[in-house]
């Protein structure tokens, strides 16, 4: 009986956490879809529109960089399962504010205050099933979470097609405090419990710069996410860049390659858990999926004249590929003691995720340069420089592999000194 209440408790943790992050993907891409349907109805002048877009999309960057460290120290110091309330809360209130928002200002605060909220939903639920589940299959439970999560961005391009703007911010929002009231059941981390009984610093962020190989290892982990958000962020959502479709509109072809992108990567990580608990091994996994990476992006840049459903399909397989993100978290969690977990496991993906605005600025940086020469033509010039700035996101994801350890199995209880 006392075996059942804990597998019980331990699904409903697995649920909300994959819920959690169902959600913070939801609203990432939602703004996408919705953006410039509030735009116009907010009456923001066609030359604005573009200038707003960045802005709001860089304070939505911004209050999640910001988030990932403060529910990352929370976390450590105040236990999991307050960040799991606090964050999904503070997401509901702003997405619902979102709503009625009549200016750009307003818009820009609940922006950066949502992305503040959602910064806490994917570090928490990994955080709490990596030290609850069993060693060797907590790498299961993590590929749920972020499985299920990456079909948020399916619901949210269905959401922003078919409702209006402000309606759909209050669905997110509503989704959130629906959430919120199934958090309830939730178990805190055994490991934690024992962590606050002792001396040891927790949530001190400073400590992973105390020594070399604990700041090359954070930093490691950090640039292992890169290729993710190039993919997502350039090669799709600039792929105005490389392609152009009669009869259909950019905004129509950025939302459907990335819906495409998320269902791919949703598939991708359901293959790359798998194949982690195959071969009880995470390191030859991504590198695997690294590999395959690189070819899928050469095909895709290389590839002239292709119609609007190849295009798709595409987009479909770069998800794919990059579909080991379940995988990147789950490493970067079992790097570290338990003083340091939720520090860690809650800002590299949100630094991750921050790192997409230095890497379009250098592939728009590369364009001008090459576009600027006159040798080659705009789209020769784009492709040219999403491979300079692909190569070297790839690169150094190869490369910082080689620096960490292999954690399949790890005993996570530790702390780090």
């Amino acid at each position: 009986m006392k075996e059942f209440q804990k597998d019980r408790k331990l699904w409903i943790l697995i649920i909300v956490a994959s819920l959690g992050y169902f959600v913070d993907i939801f609203d990432l891409i939602l703004f996408n879809v919705v953006k410039y349907k509030s735009f116009q109805a907010l009456g923001f002048s066609a030359e604005k529109i573009n200038e707003y877009e960045i802005s709001l999309f860089n304070y939505q960057m911004s209050g999640m960089l910001i988030g990932g460290l403060f529910w990352g120290i929370l976390g450590d110091k105040r236990g999991r399962i307050s960040v799991l309330f606090g964050s999904i809360l503070l997401y509901s209130i702003a997405n619902i504010a979102n709503a009625f928002v009549q200016s750009f200002e307003a818009y820009a605060v609940w922006r950066f205050i949502a992305g503040l909220g959602l910064a806490g939903e994917l570090g928490a639920g990994i955080t709490l099933v990596t030290e609850t589940m069993q060693k060797d299959k907590r790498g299961i439970g993590t590929m749920i979470i972020v499985t299920f999560g990456a079909l948020g961005a399916v619901v949210a391009s269905i959401v922003g097609k078919y409702f209006e703007w402000n309606i759909a911010y209050i669905i997110g929002g509503v989704l959130g405090l629906l959430l919120l009231l199934l958090r309830a059941g939730t178990i805190e981390s055994k490991m934690f419990e024992i962590a606050k009984t002792t001396d040891v610093k927790r949530g001190n962020f400073f400590m992973l710069f105390h020594t070399k190989e604990r700041f090359i290892k954070f930093m490691s982990c950090i640039f292992i996410g890169f290729p993710v958000w190039f993919f997502i962020g350039v090669l799709v959502a600039l792929s105005k860049y490389f392609f152009s479709f009669e009869g259909v509109s950019v905004q129509e072809q950025v939302s459907q390659g990335v819906t495409y992108s998320y269902i791919g990567l949703s598939i991708g990580d359901l293959i790359c858990g798998l194949a982690s608990q195959y071969f009880k091994n995470r390191k030859k996994v991504i590198f695997s999926y690294l590999f395959i990476s690189l070819i899928l992006m050469f095909v895709y840049l290389t590839s002239t004249g292709i119609s609007f459903s190849t295009f798709k399909i595409m987009s479909l397989l770069l998800g794919i590929a990059t579909g080991y993100w379940a995988l990147f978290v789950t490493n970067a969690a079992e790097q570290f003691g338990t003083n340091l977990r939720s520090t860690v496991t809650n800002t590299v993906p949100n630094f991750v995720r921050g790192a997409v605005v230095p890497i379009t600025y250098s592939f728009k940086y590369f364009v001008g340069v090459f576009v600027g020469s006159q040798i080659v033509l705009p789209a020769e010039g784009a492709i040219k420089a999403a491979m300079i700035v692909g190569t070297f996101c790839i690169g150094i994801a190869m490369l910082s592999l080689l620096t960490i350890d292999e954690t399949f199995s790890k005993d996570l209880d530790y702390h780090e000194v």
